[in-house]
């Protein structure tokens, strides 16, 4: 049985987070795309800027909304910046897109094709939707599909990323799956959470997280087994803690704070949990 002749969902691990994903309407990723149409499902990075917490009470929530857009939206250039040389005949997946503003930044900056994958069906149909509207559909397309077993061809993306989508998925099972599709050369980008496997096991922040977010965080020394036994060669690894910590203090100062910015905070803070990029190439 191919991926195309099998259910998207292969576990009732990966049943749940569909669920949990398909039910999602939350005020952080919604309103926080509604400042300029580009709908993310990560993290800020960088500074805010203080005014913000100065403007009317009237309109300091708004005010907030528009900084925190500004700081998810310069996280996911970050990682595009770390793709490498990306051509308009190039093809790029985004791997577990969320609502896709990853795929159609990529598109604006490298003009080529991206396609998104993802085992929501609804964030599917509302990214696929926005390209629509957008007119680049003949360009981004969503596709609903397991992220450890696609289906597409071997050998025909030059670029892969995850933002924030690692910690669903066993690590050995989906760099295996990156690099059979990914073409010799080929650049795979991580940006994620993993907790400091120096200071032991999960922390009890780290511990809540997962449990918010019904993820599995992996140890920071697993990404690079993983990579390693896959074929991946590690050439950038940047430690983001420091530049996330400021997105979640005004966060949790924000209307649309969910109960999750403490575990966070406390995590970063104390060293039990770390926010990495990783960018390696397929040898």
């Amino acid at each position: 049985m191919t991926a195309l002749d099998q259910p998207v969902t292969r576990t009732a691990y990966q049943q749940s987070v569909a669920d949990y994903w398909n039910a999602e309407k939350d005020p952080v990723n919604l309103r926080l795309g509604d400042v300029d149409g580009l709908y993310h499902h990560h993290y800020g990075l960088g500074d805010y800027d203080p005014a913000v917490l100065e403007v009317p009470e009237s309109q300091r929530d708004q005010a907030i909304i528009a900084e925190m857009h500004r700081l998810e939206t310069a996280q996911a250039d970050v990682l595009l910046d770390h793709l490498g040389p990306i051509g308009p005949a190039d093809r790029l997946l985004d791997a577990g897109c969320g609502r896709g503003g990853t795929s159609v930044m990529a598109h604006q900056r490298f003009g080529c094709q991206v396609d998104g994958i993802s085992i929501s069906e609804q964030q599917v149909g509302f990214a696929n939707d926005h390209v629509r509207q957008r007119g680049i559909d003949g360009s981004v397309r969503y596709h609903l599909k397991n992220m450890l077993d696609t289906g597409f061809e071997s050998g025909v993306f030059q670029g892969i990323w995850n933002n924030e989508s690692t910690m669903y998925v066993d690590l050995h099972e989906l760099f295996a799956e990156h690099a059979r599709q990914l073409k010799p050369g080929g650049r795979y980008v991580t940006i994620t959470g993993c907790y400091n496997d120096v200071t032991g096991g999960r922390s009890r922040a780290v511990s809540q997280i997962d449990q918010h977010y019904i993820c599995n965080i992996h140890a920071r020394g697993d990404y690079f087994k993983a990579l390693s036994d896959t074929g991946f060669v590690p050439i950038n690894v940047v430690d983001l803690t420091a530049a996330t910590i400021p997105y979640w203090e005004l966060r949790e100062r924000s209307s649309v704070a969910t109960g999750v910015e403490k575990p966070f905070l406390t995590a970063y803070r104390e060293g039990s949990f770390h926010y990495l990029l990783i960018a390696a190439d397929r040898v």
